[in-house]
Formats: structure tokens, C-alpha cells, sequence
């Protein structure tokens, strides 16, 4: 099943289910060119996940943490499908992240490792844009990670059936890929981050885990088209402008 967030023609936010390029609500079935796509949910916060990927880890000449390195994302940076993202300005890199999203679907705290997949509403597509300039110079990347924008997520909220064990992650720029993995590839699954996160803090409905990228992070430019797929959850595709 795969969930998404629209506008439909009268103007109203909706929520339905996407099936074969149309989208239902109640009793009304809209085709996808009558509705404007939202971000799949509403998180409270996007808890962003470093360095899980061993061949980033190497790319970026830093050593694989011993538990999950934890950052915040706020609201402020969630972006949908097709929208425009305007890059911080005076910046000399300001780079793309492919990764893999885990929405929460009900509020959780202290979830041990076991039960980590009953909280867990579904998967979706996450783009970290990270404004490198400030991300290096201060600690808690406050301006490195959390500019308006900065979380692409979408275009629909696939439940975990649909999604394989092993799913490839891929991310395009102007239809060139950059990065290609897999989820197989990650140094903390998803139960072990679900179970590390809700030990310091609540999870609320909506809220994502960003899990981390895969090797072949790069700039961004004006005008650059990107497209981040996972596969059994579709492609995400967006825009950037400086």
C-alpha cells in the first residue's frame, strides 16, 4: 500500500492511497496531473542518522562511529515532490544525500530492538541537503543541516511489504547517477536506530528517521534536477535554485 499527502482541485490537503498514477480519498479518484503531491507526512522532527554507510564513512576520511551519530532535522526543512528548494546563499558546497526514510506511525518511547517494526507506518525517500561551508565549522550543524528545505521527502509513504529487505537506493542529478546502493549496506538497521533513538527521546506520528547515505555525495548547482529512488517506494524528484 502506498500512502501520499495532495491537494486536490477544490484546494483541500488530503490523504489518500496511490494506486497505478491515481490517487483515492473516500469515494473520489483523482489522476495524478489533477492533484498537487505534498510531503508524504508532517513530521515533528526528522532524526538524521551520520556515517551509516561504511564507503561514506571512507569517502568523507572519517571512522565508523561505535553507536548511531544522531542529528535533528526541524519541520522548517521538509520539502515534497517536484518542489523547488532554494540553496543557501554564498555557500561553495552545498552537496545531495540519498537515504532511506523510516516514518513512525504512532508515539513511542523506549522501544526495545525486538518490537522496533510495530512502530514503524512505512518507508519513504529522504534527501539530506547538507550546506557543507557551515557543517564543518560548527558543532551542532544547525546551519549545516537544518536551512528551510534542507529534507525533500516523498512522493508516497510505501508500507513495509513493498519494500525489500535489500532495497536499492539511487540518486540522480540531471538523470546521472551519482550514488547506488542498498540498504543491506547499513551499519545500524532499522531496529537497532528505532531502539537507540526512542531510548533519549519520544517519537510522534509522522516523525522520520533518515538513515544515512551511501558513498557519491556531491555539490549541488542552480538549476539541477534530482531524483532519489528506492525501490518498492518510488522516486522522488525535486529542484534546486541558489
Amino acid at each position: 500500500m502506498y500512502t501520499v499527502r495532495f491537494g486536490d482541485p477544490a484546494g483541500s490537503v488530503r490523504t489518500g492511497e496511490l494506486r497505478a498514477g491515481t490517487v483515492s480519498f473516500g469515494a473520489e479518484t483523482y489522476d495524478l496531473e489533477e492533484v498537487d503531491l505534498l510531503a508524504p507526512c508532517e513530521p515533528t522532527k526528522i532524526v538524521c542518522v551520520g556515517l551509516n554507510y561504511e564507503n561514506h564513512a571512507e569517502e568523507a576520511g572519517m571512522e565508523i562511529p561505535d553507536r548511531p551519530l544522531l542529528f535533528l532535522k526541524g519541520p522548517n526543512t521538509v520539502a515534497g515532490p517536484n518542489d523547488t528548494v532554494r540553496l543557501p546563499t554564498g555557500k561553495e558546497r552545498v552537496d545531495w544525500e540519498a537515504e532511506f526514510g523510516v516514518v513512525i506511525g504512532e508515539q513511542c518511547k523506549d522501544v526495545p530492538e525486538g518490537e522496533a517494526m510495530d512502530v514503524v507506518a512505512g518507508y519513504t525517500c529522504v534527501n539530506d541537503i547538507s550546506n557543507r561551508d557551515d557543517q564543518e565549522v560548527e558543532q551542532n550543524w544547525i546551519r549545516g543541516k537544518a536551512f528551510d528545505g534542507a529534507a525533500p521527502i516523498g512522493p508516497a509513504i510505501a508500507s513495509p511489504d513493498e519494500v525489500p529487505d535489500d532495497a536499492a537506493i539511487e540518486l540522480r542529478v540531471n538523470g546521472e547517477t551519482k550514488q547506488d546502493s542498498s540498504i543491506s549496506e547499513f551499519i545500524f538497521s532499522v531496529p537497532e536506530l528505532i531502539a537507540e533513538i526512542t531510548a533519549y527521546m519520544t517519537l510522534e506520528p509522522g516523525d522520520v528517521i533518515s538513515t544515512g547515505t551511501p558513498a557519491g555525495v556531491g555539490p549541488l548547482a542552480d538549476g539541477d534536477r534530482v531524483e532519489v529512488e528506492v525501490e518498492g517506494v518510488g522516486v522522488l524528484e525535486h529542484d534546486v535554485i541558489q
